[in-house]
């Protein structure tokens, strides 16, 4: 049998075929600090997001050049270390990285841990799919499991200060709308105003399955929903504030206006950045663009439970949430802190006497 030039004979003489040579789409980056600026520009990440994608990617360059990564106070102002962006194929550095990653994992909170490793996953993939590099040295690390959240519902004086925020009037009408109808956020983002039945403060979305439904609002949603809409009569209902680029689908475009449709992803990027500081009281103002918001679910997930602390009926919780099964609610009627404090309270002996 005559063997191809180029190709090896592995172990126990099976054929090893030398892999494949990737044709880099444009010339590779200087180093690993100018390959990151090529991904945060030409990977479509949002402004808002380039910050932490920036900071986790710089924690992250330290450990592909083999050394420790920072953490506390030494994280603001940290650069990488100069090398070049191809040294991320050292065949030798997966097994050193897996190290430095389960070393940082044990002095980070899991959130923040699995943020940074997402985030350089996506920029390693992006620089792959670039030429720039064949492999994944963070092939192995896994994503450490987070202590569950017992407290998704946001309290009174959360709920109270997220209405108070200085947003634009696109964001005060869906988070309302969000919060009133304990709606999914995707399905309030495929509303139309046709879709809208004003007066009876409800409106008509396609929820999972393709099935036509029902949301119903409050008068929050109310009050704001003709100013958003202004003299529009179709067209999407929460619209970006760019116009439409070319090829984006008729459906998703406003016809009077030109804009297109707010996406999920936009949308859940301003609330988690408008959100920062509400959900991290503490966090000095170095470090709050570093940290998490809020997601759009806590809205959802914050009106069922406020209806379940309520004692709202069970067949009401299951039309209000539009879900078939009992069990589905279990993680909605979970009382919130606010909840629990009153509970104690009315039942405090002493607060009885004085009374």
């Amino acid at each position: 049998m005559a063997i191809e030039p180029g190709t090896e004979l592995g172990s126990g003489g099976a054929l090893r075929v030398p892999r494949a040579r990737v044709v880099p789409l444009s010339a590779p980056p200087s180093s690993y600090t100018a390959a990151v600026e090529r991904y945060l520009t030409g990977a479509g990440i949002a402004k808002s997001s380039a910050r932490i994608y920036r900071i986790s990617l710089t924690t992250w360059g330290g450990m592909l050049a083999g050394e420790p990564a920072p953490t506390g106070p030494a994280r603001r102002g940290a650069k990488p270390p100069v090398f070049p962006v191809a040294a991320i194929d050292d065949p030798a550095l997966p097994e050193v990285l897996a190290e430095l990653a389960a070393a940082r994992a044990d002095e980070m909170d899991a959130d923040t841990v699995n943020r940074e490793l997402s985030i350089a996953r996506k920029a390693i993939g992006w620089w792959q799919r670039q030429g720039w590099i064949s492999g994944d040295p963070t092939i192995g690390i896994e994503r450490r499991p987070a202590p569950p959240d017992r407290t998704k519902a946001l309290a009174e004086n959360q709920i109270a200060a997220l209405w108070r925020l200085d947003v634009a009037l696109r964001e005060k009408t869906f988070w309302k709308m969000l919060y009133e109808s304990a709606a999914r956020a995707d399905e309030v983002l495929c509303l139309n105003v046709e879709d809208l039945y004003s007066q009876d403060k409800r409106g008509k979305i396609t929820a999972k399955g393709g099935a036509t439904e029902r949301i119903h609002w409050q008068s929050g949603t109310a009050q704001l929903g003709p100013r958003l809409i202004a003299r529009r009569t179709r067209g999407p209902l929460f619209l970006t504030d760019r116009k439409a680029p070319a090829g984006t689908p008729t459906l998703d475009v406003c016809p009077e206006t030109g804009r297109a449709r707010l996406s999920y992803r936009r949308a859940e990027e301003i609330f988690e950045e408008d959100t920062r500081l509400l959900a991290n009281p503490l966090a000095s103002s170095e470090d709050i663009e570093s940290l998490d918001g809020w997601t759009l679910h806590r809205l959802r997930h914050n009106a069922l439970t406020h209806d379940a602390e309520g004692m709202t009926s069970t067949p009401m919780l299951l039309a209000r949430s539009r879900r078939a099964s009992v069990r589905s609610l279990e993680r909605y009627a979970r009382p919130g802190v606010d909840a629990v404090a009153r509970h104690v309270a009315e039942r405090d002996p002493a607060a009885r006497r004085r009374g």
